[in-house]
């Protein structure tokens, strides 16, 4: 199978070149894009990425995506890329959040937490049961760092897989009985990975139901609502 994963999520993101099967994996190659060209440049590296391995965009077999939480503009721009494509091409489409990917990429099994920094003294947290490469999410929520700090003291947790710097000293002085564990951010290698497995076992979304999972609400929705 022959994929794409994409993921602009961040600051800057990344596509993916991929193929594998149930056994296997391997990335063909990733290439960066910067934050601030994600409207500019993803068609054009997708180009560039299939004709440098001899491909085209018909001898793709599906899309993996970054659902969130992250950039509003960034997601928009990758996810309505991906929903063109896939609809041209009649791919499947499946999408990974970047919190399912820090728990799956950890290396960990059991209950983990993965969490990044939002912004404005919250962090995005989710919550997962994870084994065998997969993971289940139990809770996706935006908390205060004073419920991120409760959430460590009761010591429910197997792990807890932070992707930003930021986090660390916060998490530390909080953790109580949890473990914390340092991850880099996951990019579009990761996602394409993951994907690879959702889209074998028929875990996908179609081009209608393709969203983005932002956790927290745009300004724009958070004003209008109080406007009304």
């Amino acid at each position: 199978m022959l994929i794409l994963g994409i993921d602009t999520s961040g600051k800057s993101g990344g596509i993916t070149l991929a193929e594998g099967d149930a056994h296997s994996f391997r990335a063909l190659e990733s290439c960066p894009i910067a934050g601030g060209t994600f409207s500019a440049q993803l068609v054009p590296t997708i180009a560039g990425l299939l004709e440098r391995h001899g491909h085209t965009a018909k001898d793709l077999d599906g899309f993996a995506v970054a659902s969130g939480p992250g950039s509003f503009t960034g997601l928009r721009v990758g996810l309505s890329a991906v929903k063109a494509l896939a609809e041209v091409l009649s791919k499947p489409i499946t999408t990974v959040s970047i919190l399912e990917a820090l728990a799956v990429s950890s290396g960990r099994q059991g209950r983990i937490a993965a969490a990044l920094d939002a912004g404005r003294s919250e962090i995005f947290w989710g919550l997962y049961q994870v084994s065998g490469g997969s993971a289940l999410a139990t809770n996706q929520e935006l908390l205060s760092q004073e419920e991120f700090a409760r959430h460590l003291s009761n010591g429910a947790l197997d792990c807890l897989i932070i992707g930003d710097s930021a986090l660390i000293e916060l998490a530390s002085s909080a953790q109580g009985k949890t473990r914390v564990q340092p991850s880099a951010r996951p990019g579009s290698e990761v996602i394409a990975r993951i994907g690879l497995r959702k889209l074998l076992a028929g875990e996908t979304v179609s081009v209608e139901a393709l969203d983005a999972n932002y956790i927290r609400r745009s300004d724009a929705e958070i004003f209008s609502k109080g406007k009304s």
